[in-house]
């Protein structure tokens, strides 16, 4: 091993200048080694409303609150070993002057100077000291720091004890940090024994030694919620709560708030003499879940009334342990619908209320604000969730499926935006099958046909007015979206080509303005197939695009069923009925020609299909109620299909003709009260009960016309 090599130095050099300084310096100079931060910080927390929690961000001094809070810590230790029922807390006017007073037993007033002045001095160092029960001591002190501090830091620090077993009383008075110090004489005394503090903090430690007011009431409030059946005052109000956490939790939601579990852990462990001693842990959780919130989860938790607002090994664990059961519980429907779920999905919405109290807890620093692991403390956690997970998951089945449900939104979201990246490529693409229309500049004027079958596109190709019509063809029936994915809907073909020929993109709103057709017309075979057709595609453009509804950008066209030749002129006619009433009205028909399809119809019958000026627009009154008939006729809930066609059997007024707007608009019942708002319309003359073209029914085409 080499040696340490010597340090070439120039000139003299200077030794540093070791200094031993005593407490009340050390303290008052380096405040926030003990209190924490001496500057005004923001916290996300919450403050008390008459009725109810508002969780906000407050403007907070850790220091400040660490002094005032260890002396009334001081009387929660006390309250732990059974000699406290009350607490008063006053805040004097100008709030500066806090008192706080127990009627605990106090302690012996000899060491009154000791305990207030003096470091390392307390009753709670034995950590294997055990009540009456065996049990080990819960406390909240475990320094003997936090009083001597606040003394130390403060410029009138009085403090009266008043000892039951002494049954004697004394005051002192300690200055400017302890600098000058008085007493009374000790005396007997009446009336309930105890503790009173009445301090000022040093301004010159704290730079504003004013007290804020709301949040030392809210840290009574806190304590009083933690301590079920302890009577604390604050200025005269009165706090006593008999369902402790519970009653936390149902003032931030009176709704969702529920009790998740409440009980104590035991455990068995051995002190430094090898003597076996008993630990208890109790436990408390509360949870609050709004089920339309998007915010993150909120974490409310103390351990040993201290409010751990850094987290640590508690909030890790529990949040764990949930998340993973949960994901547990719902992985089959997770998988069913081919999604993944994430810890968002599991918390968001939620609040937890969480209640620790323990022997010897740790925390990272004096300020214990965050929590460290410990072992006994791991196994107690684990037990206690294991216990009530699995009553909690059976209570709260709405719960898993709006997990499942979040998990699908945003999988959904994912998706779209994915969805978007390939549309915006797609729309710079040349689409091969599109019969476009040559209009360049006003591309408002433009329709496009969505034919059934290449055959129907051959008719329009030489039908159609080539300025302002296109057309594109479909293969079959298109997809039925509302039970596919959004990925499955962007890998089709066809309704890629659709999307790119009008300009559309899933994931984005369809501006009027940037469209490349203003009219979007279904033209299909009139029959069962056809009517398919149409519905299909009516559902395909209101899942993605409702607002063209309401631009009355979506309509249908009704190509005539039968080819009339008379002895003067060609009639169309649309149905069986419409042919029926024609025979019978004396008209002398030389010859019926039946349509079975687009494909079989004369250049005549096209270019009368095409050419009128109003097609039958598919409007909807009401987007809730289509949406439910949209879901009743596509979802995946076959029950409520059966319903409405059991319905629809019942009352005969649906026809396959008729879209699925129109179909479930006949159902009157349960299951869609509504859907009659969803409406088919022809044309400004068109009404509600009349969806398909009736004025227009029969039309005639002169020989001239014809020939033309």
């Amino acid at each position: 091993m080499s040696s340490v090599g010597p340090v070439v130095r120039k000139g003299s050099t200077k030794d540093a200048v070791i200094e031993s300084k005593d407490q009340r310096w050390h303290v008052r100079n380096r405040i926030t080694l003990t209190f924490g931060s001496n500057d005004v910080e923001e916290l996300e927390t919450y403050i008390y409303k008459p009725n109810g929690v508002e969780f906000t961000t407050v403007k907070f001094h850790q220091a400040k609150s660490k002094a005032i809070e260890e002396i009334i810590d001081n009387s929660i230790d006390e309250y732990y070993r059974g000699h406290v029922t009350e607490i008063h807390t006053k805040l004097s006017p100008d709030k500066k002057t806090v008192t706080i007073s127990d009627n605990g037993i106090g302690f012996p007033i000899d060491k009154v100077a000791q305990v207030y002045t003096e470091f390392r001095t307390g009753s709670k160092f034995k950590d294997e000291e055990t009540d009456e029960k065996g049990f080990l001591f819960r406390t909240l002190g475990q320094n003997g720091l936090g009083a001597a501090a606040t003394c130390l830091t403060s410029d009138v620090f009085i403090a009266t004890v008043k000892h039951y077993n002494s049954k004697k009383e004394q005051t002192w008075e300690f200055l400017d940090g302890a600098l000058k110090t008085n007493k009374t004489k000790p005396k007997p005394f009446k009336g309930a024994s105890g503790v009173t503090v009445t301090l000022q903090l040093s301004k010159e430690v704290y730079k504003n030694n004013e007290i804020d007011e709301d949040l030392l009431r809210k840290r009574i409030i806190d304590l009083a919620y933690n301590n079920p059946g302890l009577t604390f005052f604050f200025n005269g109000e009165r706090y006593q709560f008999k369902k402790g956490l519970l009653e936390l939790a149902q003032r931030i939601d009176p709704q969702s708030a529920q009790l998740f579990g409440e009980e104590a852990f035991v455990y068995e462990t051995q002190n430094t003499k090898g003597k076996k001693v008993k630990g208890k842990i109790d436990f408390h959780l509360s949870l609050c879940i709004d089920k339309k919130s998007d915010d993150r989860e909120k974490f409310i938790s103390f351990v040993n009334s201290t409010p751990t607002f850094d987290g640590g090994f508690h909030h890790d664990r529990v949040k764990r342990i949930f998340i993973n059961a949960v994901k547990e519980k719902i992985e089959r429907a997770a998988k069913k619908e081919k999604i993944s779920v994430i810890d968002n999905d599991v918390l968001v919405g939620t609040t937890f209320v969480m209640g620790i109290t323990m022997p010897n807890p740790r925390f990272e620093s004096q300020t214990k604000r965050k929590l460290v692991r410990d072992l006994n403390l791991e196994k107690g956690i684990e037990h206690f969730m294991n216990e009530n997970i699995e009553k909690f998951l059976r209570k709260n089945k709405e719960y898993l499926d709006l997990v499942v449900d979040r998990a699908k939104s945003r999988h959904r979201f994912q998706e779209l935006k994915d969805a978007s990246l390939k549309g915006k490529k797609a729309k710079k693409q040349r689409v091969e099958k599109l019969l476009d229309a040559n209009e360049r500049k006003d591309r408002h004027l433009c329709t496009l046909f969505i034919c059934e079958g290449d055959s129907a596109i051959g008719g329009l190709r030489s039908a159609r007015n080539k300025l302002y019509q296109g057309g594109i063809a479909l293969k079959g029936k298109p997809m039925n979206v509302m039970q596919a994915s959004i990925n499955d809907v962007i890998n089709n073909q066809e309704f890629m080509d659709i999307m790119a020929s009008i300009g559309l993109t899933i994931g984005q709103k369809a501006d009027a303005n940037e469209l490349r057709y203003s009219k979007i017309v279904f033209l299909a075979d009139s029959d069962v197939d056809g009517g398919h057709i149409n519905t299909l595609l009516t559902n395909f453009f209101f899942t993605f695009w409702p607002e063209l509804f309401e631009q009355g950008a979506i309509q249908f066209a009704k190509a005539p069923l039968f080819e009339v030749i008379t002895d003067k002129e060609t009639l169309f006619v649309e149905s069986d009925d419409q042919l029926e009433k024609l025979k019978k009205s004396g008209v002398k028909i030389k010859e019926i020609q039946r349509n079975k399809g687009l494909g079989e119809m004369s250049p005549e019958a096209f270019k009368h299909t095409l050419a009128r000026e109003e097609f039958c627009k598919i409007t909807v009154d009401d987007m809730d109620s289509a949406k439910q008939t949209l879901d009743i006729c596509f979802g995946k809930d076959t029950n409520l299909r059966k319903e409405l066609l059991i319905d629809a059997d019942s009352t005969g007024a649906i026809t396959d003709e008729e879209p699925a707007a129109k179909k479930a608009g006949a159902k009157a019942g349960k299951t869609a009260p509504k859907v009659a708002k969803a409406t088919v319309k022809a044309g400004p003359k068109a009404t509600k009960k009349a969806p398909v073209v009736k004025k227009k029914a029969i039309v005639k085409t002169t020989k001239k016309a014809k020939g033309k």
